[in-house]
């Protein structure tokens, strides 16, 4: 069974090398991004605290 296989081969395409990515152009000028303030939730008081309420 194994010799089958090996004479038969495989369907799967070998791989192929895909090269360097382009990146950045030289010299094009990068824009820092929006920095945006922390918004901050208030703490909610725990369900003990609201049972004891009603």
């Amino acid at each position: 069974m194994l010799g089958l296989l090996v004479e038969m081969g495989t369907p799967a395409k070998t791989p192929k090398p895909r090269g360097k990515s382009t990146g950045w152009k030289t010299g094009k000028v990068r824009s820092k991004k929006t920095r945006y303030p922390v918004v901050k939730k208030c703490k909610s008081p725990t369900k003990k605290a609201k049972n004891q309420k009603t």
